[in-house]
């Protein structure tokens, strides 16, 4: 293995694999200074005031002198970001693997033409205050109607603390995210619980949600029947029958769309595991679908490659419009829009937002960018292309805004674990083997042997796209074997 990784040919830091001790010599003769695994180190002297590179970009600038082999982090290394982007639209570097042919999958068919990967009935309540009972149907109904082998593939209640005391934005987000979630195709059927007196009135909400099949979806207000628990489990039989109809059919990868998210980065992420799953994006995009990004703010000093991979000028305008906007929300707020990286990102090698966020966006590739939606607005399936979702980076208000877009799963890239699971099957993938071998109930895939020097990235790409088809034909992710599902609406206004 080699002592320093080097991503770009223009760039002056490389990656250290392994720790590295003071006093060692990389294999051009140069004397290294202790450099932490994942952590950076200068390939040759870097002035003060210099831009320092990586991913062929400039992830910050130089506070002090940089000897040649001397680790590079925040002691002598701060961010160059500007607060607001000013970008013109210059369309390049786009591209998407067209090659092969497209698979399939073993997955089930809407009646509105839609594709699914699981068969689930999914209870949405549109308050707080009815969790427990929401929680206690799924429950119930889970043990008397879920068999081994059987056509259901699960029934879930996603809680949430929200639904009254909301105003404006908020009460709209909250709205906004339960809706796309009772559209979401992997739910056969959905069962929504009211309460009677909320905000995030049964009426208004059923208006967001749009025309439903009332076969499908059933929905009543607890105040207003005398068993909750009772009337819910008789409007469960009802959808019992009606889910039980669909069987898995063979359905074109095509079809598939697929979130694209990393938390928890360190120094290996954007090296393996967020350019493998953006090698999954080209080919997803290469074959007509869609793969959907999100974390707005971890696009900040990164928005030059990946805006203008946009379409058109109009996305473009879009894109950029979004980014704006998410620096305004920082700065109403009195928060700096660089105020990122987080501490175990930090401790696991990575400096500034730039250097973040060039990372983060390995995740689509080259995938031109083809959508531009706002937070709780759906993508297009047979897309081609990549989606950019609005929402924040937080891993739980990102993943659920991926999975309310209709993302049919989550390919979750990490560096430091985590156990998070939504409503859609969470693919955690690790950047580097020591995590893969400390948390094998977390991780589903070992990204980190790209760091071995027999790998060969395609080879590795189809292993992941394996377990993607695998995983969209039934296979449980670690996050549903482990019953980590559940979603977070983004909140940023009052509290009655």
């Amino acid at each position: 293995m080699k002592l320093l990784v080097q991503i770009h040919p223009d760039d002056n830091v490389a990656v250290a694999p392994q720790a590295i001790a003071a006093g060692t010599r990389n294999e051009s003769g140069m004397e290294l200074g202790n450099i932490p695994a994942g952590h950076k180190a200068a390939l040759r002297a870097i002035a003060p005031g210099e831009p320092v590179v990586k991913y062929g970009f400039p992830i910050g600038v130089a506070t002090e002198a940089i000897a040649a082999g001397q680790q590079v982090h925040s002691h002598n290394l701060r961010t160059g970001l500007a607060e607001d982007t000013a970008l013109k639209y210059e369309p390049h570097g786009s591209s998407s693997d067209a090659s092969g042919s497209v698979p399939a999958f073993m997955g089930y068919r809407r009646p509105d033409g839609r594709a699914a990967t699981r068969n689930e009935i999914w209870i949405v309540n549109t308050v707080a205050c009815v969790n427990v009972p929401s929680q206690r149907i799924a429950d119930l109904a889970a043990k008397e109607f879920m068999v081994p082998g059987g056509p259901i593939d699960g029934i879930h209640a996603f809680t949430h603390p929200y639904g009254c005391s909301q105003l404006g934005d908020d009460l709209g987000y909250t709205r906004k995210i339960l809706a796309g979630l009772v559209r979401h195709p992997n739910a056969a059927a959905v069962l929504i619980l009211g309460l009677g007196c909320e905000n995030n009135t049964l009426k208004s909400f059923l208006a967001e949600a749009g025309t439903l099949d009332p076969q499908r979806v059933k929905f009543f207000n607890a105040q207003e029947v005398q068993d909750e628990i009772g009337h819910g489990m008789e409007a469960m039989r009802g959808l019992v029958a009606y889910a039980s109809q669909f069987k898995r059919e063979p359905i074109p990868a095509s079809e598939l769309v697929l979130g694209m998210k990393c938390g928890g980065s360190d120094g290996f992420s954007g090296i393996t595991a967020n350019p493998l799953v953006g090698r999954i994006a080209e080919r997803l995009a290469g074959w007509g679908g869609t793969a959907v990004l999100t974390e707005v703010p971890e696009m900040f000093g990164a928005e030059a490659p990946l805006f203008n991979r946009c379409e058109s000028a109009e996305i473009f305008d879009e894109a950029l419009a979004m980014v704006n906007g998410f620096k305004d929300y920082f700065r109403r707020h009195g928060e700096a829009v660089h105020e990122n990286p987080s501490p175990g990102n930090k401790e696991g090698g990575i400096t500034t937002l730039e250097e973040k966020s060039l990372g983060c966006i390995q995740k689509g590739g080259r995938a031109p960018v083809k959508q531009v939606v706002g937070y709780g607005e759906s993508a297009r399936q047979n897309l081609g292309g990549l989606c950019l979702v609005e929402a924040p980076g937080n891993d739980g208000v990102s993943c659920t805004a991926l999975a309310a877009a209709g993302a049919h799963a989550i390919l979750f890239t990490t560096g430091r674990g985590t156990p998070l699971g939504v409503a859609v099957p969470t693919l955690k993938i690790a950047s580097n083997s020591d995590l893969a071998a400390r948390k094998p109930n977390w991780i589903d895939f070992n990204a980190g042997k790209l760091l071995e020097p027999e790998a060969v990235e395609e080879d590795v790409t189809d292993e992941l796209m394996a377990l993607i088809l695998e995983t969209a034909s039934g296979k449980e992710a670690r996050n549903e074997i482990n019953g980590f599902r559940e979603i977070t609406i983004w909140k940023q206004g009052v509290t009655l």
